[in-house]
């Protein structure tokens, strides 16, 4: 990780956003992720979590609240100047490009460094030396991998700018358990490099095992949040809360 970079804590207050006006999905969203730290989004389908995450990146512009990394509002600023920030998001689904290279996929996760190719080159390069086991298929078409290999690509475009804030979205969805359980292992990983982590995910016990904190949503509003040593009990009893059973 590039130290120079100050890593800043995100702080998100009372956002209120939604994709059709007067019918928020987001309904006063408070949280904050801190650098170092994994925290954990959970909550039943259609509570919000996704669209958290597309304001934060800046897809999405809340109608209200904000949006602080360190000392800074972003709320109102394009998804382009959220990433020269060093926030990044790792969407829910396969985002690869599949009929372009694994160079090619991971050299579109350093668009702020488009304007220097050297510089592009050496970040790429850096990333086969962290996933040795995709040198050998740097120049297969994306497409061409493995579920567990294309997570890697995808992996290597979101971290090969040196991003401070990762936004990941479902990131074992597809996957074999071997597989997540890798997935899981870089996540912690990262968060060993300084970097804030915010994470939603369906396993919910998956995610919990690698949370530093954990935040719940419910109907686009804060529910329950804590130390994720609060949710290692009866997770059963949780989903089951969640479904109104």
């Amino acid at each position: 990780m590039n130290m120079s970079r100050t890593t800043s804590t995100l702080r998100i207050q009372e956002i209120v956003a939604g994709y059709t006006p007067g019918h928020p999905v987001l309904r006063g969203v408070n949280l904050v992720a801190k650098p170092g730290h994994i925290t954990v989004v959970l909550g039943p389908n259609g509570a919000g979590k996704s669209t958290l995450l597309r304001s934060i990146a800046g897809f999405l512009r809340p109608s209200s609240g904000s949006i602080v990394l360190g000392e800074t509002e972003i709320s109102a600023l394009p998804p382009h100047r959220h990433i020269e920030r060093g926030i990044a998001l790792l969407p829910q689904g396969r985002s690869t490009f599949p009929e372009l290279t694994v160079t090619e996929n991971i050299e579109l996760g350093g668009w702020t460094m488009r304007s220097d190719r050297k510089r592009l080159r050496r970040a790429v390069e850096a990333m086969f030396e962290r996933y040795s086991h995709l040198r050998e298929l740097r120049n297969k078409p994306t497409g061409a991998l493995s579920g567990g290999q294309q997570r890697a690509v995808e992996i290597a475009r979101l971290i090969v700018s040196d991003p401070t804030v990762l936004l990941i979205d479902e990131p074992s969805v597809g996957l074999s358990p071997i597989v997540a359980s890798q997935v899981y292992r870089e996540l912690q990983a990262l968060k060993a490099e300084g970097r804030a982590i915010l994470l939603v995910d369906q396993d919910v016990r998956a995610a919990i095992n690698v949370a530093d904190y954990v935040y719940v949503l419910n109907s686009g509003r804060n529910d329950i949040e804590g130390d994720s040593s609060a949710f290692h009990g009866d997770l059963g009893a949780m989903v089951r809360r969640w479904l109104g059973v």
